[in-house]
């Protein structure tokens, strides 16, 4: 056998639609678990400067975006093996696998493989998929900050109307009820858009949810 020959078959053992649903997966969850953790430590902190003035008022969040917080450690490790174990079964299950272990072997053994990992990939893109649609919540909340700021800066002349605009993260379940004053209104909303911290937060949002579905993609690609 020729050199040619000789890479010419090795480049067919490569399953290619598995190596890039592997970067594709990597990608998103790198970019979901990444931004998604600095945006909850920057929520927080957002959360507390403008909506709120007692510590007691969102311990609840800053211990659900702790929690969330090691979640997110838990995806990342979890995904990385993952998607490790799922290219090397892609690379198991080619036509090069085949000839160089058998047909019995790879019917047998490589099919029931990809049986299991189509069970369990399945059953991540169900769970992805909650993720995707959660992830958009607080791209929603930012883009009505966001919306409601630029309102503001056009009725900037009307004083007495731009003060009966707010963002209520009470609403959102962000804040209890009781929370003082647990909205920001009019110009103090306005400098909260204004603010680094603000543009940046919800960039990384985007991002993480982009990542999200990124990793759905990639999921959906590997289980079909």
């Amino acid at each position: 056998m020729g050199c040619y020959e000789c890479c010419m078959r090795c480049l067919g053992g490569v399953p290619y639609v598995s190596l890039v649903a592997t970067l594709l997966c990597f990608s998103g969850i790198a970019l979901f678990c990444g931004c998604g953790h600095q945006a909850l430590t920057e929520s927080e902190r957002l959360i507390e400067t403008y909506f709120t003035r007692d510590h007691q008022d969102y311990i609840t969040l800053a211990y659900l975006i702790e929690y969330f917080q090691y979640i997110i450690y838990g995806l990342a490790s979890f995904f990385f093996l993952y998607c490790i174990v799922l290219l090397a079964e892609g690379f198991y299950t080619t036509s090069a696998a085949r000839q160089s272990f058998g047909e019995f072997r790879s019917t047998v053994c490589g099919r029931c493989l990809s049986t299991t990992f189509i069970v369990i990939t399945y059953f991540l893109v169900v769970v992805w998929l909650l993720v995707f649609s959660l992830s958009a919540l607080p791209v929603y909340f930012f883009y009505n900050m966001a919306n409601t700021c630029h309102t503001i800066n056009i009725l900037s002349e009307t004083p007495s109307s731009i003060n009966q605009l707010c963002i209520d993260a009470r609403q959102y379940g962000l804040l209890p009820w009781n929370a003082v004053p647990g909205k920001a209104c009019g110009m103090t909303l306005s400098n909260v858009c204004k603010t680094r911290e603000f543009f940046l937060i919800y960039d990384l949002y985007i991002a993480a949810f982009a990542g999200a579905g990124m990793t759905v993609l990639a999921l959906n690609s590997r289980w079909q």
